[in-house]
């Protein structure tokens, strides 16, 4: 799977203004539908206050925080399953990301037009749903006429599997021809590496971006309650933001400048690096560190990853030469203050081959080569 997070939307909503604001990287925005053609791409380091304390405690020389992709793709409309807009270009950019963050908007703004000429986020969040399911559904159509010939034609081991994935796919083709997503057919490990080389976009894990005015930022509205409850339906996530504030924030030199900015609002942090950490964590993706006087620095695996493939991430001879790893956790160094009373606790472990690093693992390889 990708490990890229892409921003998707009808045009309008504030997707260009958003990615901009995210990674501090130009998209172009504008009052018209299709602004954004070409994908942009920005990386955007991801806060983490774990990080950050063991700078202020290690006092290194150098910090480097962890990343995730972002990817702001073209506006999309209704029939895009059929290339409506630019529904055929969206589609291939789309399949292409890990997961999908898709903006709605929900603030009234007479001088911002919107594609349908109304606002109804919920709306517009199933207007996306249905084309990206009609589109799993083409999909879907084709792989199940190439499995039902290789069920009659092909050796005893390819018709077993080939079975198996047509019992798979009109598991979930009802689903798909109701516009409901691949995700609420609740596959199995086994079955999602049957359908994995479909690419199924709605499989993909979503989140919701309530975009909105000010005014929606601090007091909330309707729109957004909507949205809240369209998505706790489908068990998805939810951030609220508004695009014009981020954008304002980001445009600020200092990091001083933007926490006063932020107190005055009584925000501890930009909804930025909410969204940020959401889309890393929906990614399955977690973090764990190497620390010491030269360099503190946040390294991202994916979870469920063994020892030795994250000693890989520093160096592939790390994971060659892999001996063992010496390992005490963030929450130990909390409450400890320092590596040598965590030794004297007895909280310093010495792990193996098959120890699945956990998400802020501190740890120190042994290797040899």
């Amino acid at each position: 799977m990708a490990i890229n997070c892409g921003i998707v939307g009808l045009p309008n909503v504030g997707k260009s203004t958003i990615f901009s604001a995210l990674t501090s990287a130009p998209a172009e925005a504008a009052n018209y539908p299709f602004c954004t053609i070409n994908p942009n791409i920005g990386i955007v380091e991801l806060p983490d206050a774990r990080l950050d304390f063991l700078v202020k405690t290690l006092k290194p020389k150098n910090k480097v925080p962890t990343t995730v992709e972002f990817v702001d793709i073209a506006g999309l409309v209704k029939g895009a399953s059929k290339g409506e807009g630019l529904g055929n270009q969206f589609l291939a950019h789309i399949r292409e990301v890990g997961m999908i963050a898709q903006v709605v908007r929900c603030f009234k703004n007479d001088d911002i037009i919107h594609v349908n000429n109304k606002i109804d986020p919920v709306d517009d969040m199933l207007t996306i749903n249905m084309e990206l399911a009609f589109a799993d559904l083409a999909t879907l159509e084709k792989a199940l006429e190439r499995a039902q010939r290789a069920s009659r034609v092909q050796a005893k081991d390819e018709q077993k599997k080939a079975l198996s994935l047509i019992a798979v796919l009109e598991k979930i083709k009802p689903l798909l021809e109701n516009g409901e997503s691949v995700r609420k057919a609740g596959l199995t490990d086994e079955e999602k590496a049957l359908v994995y080389e479909c690419h199924f976009i709605t499989l993909k894990p979503q989140l919701y971006v309530c975009n909105v005015d000010e005014d929606g930022m601090q007091n909330g509205n309707e729109y957004i309650d909507a949205v809240r409850a369209q998505a706790e339906q489908e068990g998805a996530k939810l951030v609220v933001l508004c695009g014009k504030f981020e954008a304002e924030l980001a445009d600020m030199d200092s990091e001083e400048e933007k926490a006063a900015f932020l107190a005055e609002l009584g925000l501890e942090e930009s909804a930025l690096s909410v969204l940020a950490r959401e889309a890393y964590d929906l990614l399955g993706l977690r973090t764990f560190f190497t620390a010491g006087e030269i360099e503190c620095r946040a390294w991202t695996i994916r979870k469920g990853d063994r020892a030795p493939k994250a000693a890989g991430v520093i160096h592939s001879d790390f994971e060659r030469g892999f001996i063992k790893a010496e390992v005490y956790s963030y929450d130990d160094l909390v409450s400890y203050g320092s590596e040598a009373e965590i030794k004297a606790k007895g909280r310093y472990r010495v792990e193996g081959k098959e120890y699945i690093v956990q998400d802020g693992d501190i740890i120190f390889f042994k290797f040899n080569v």
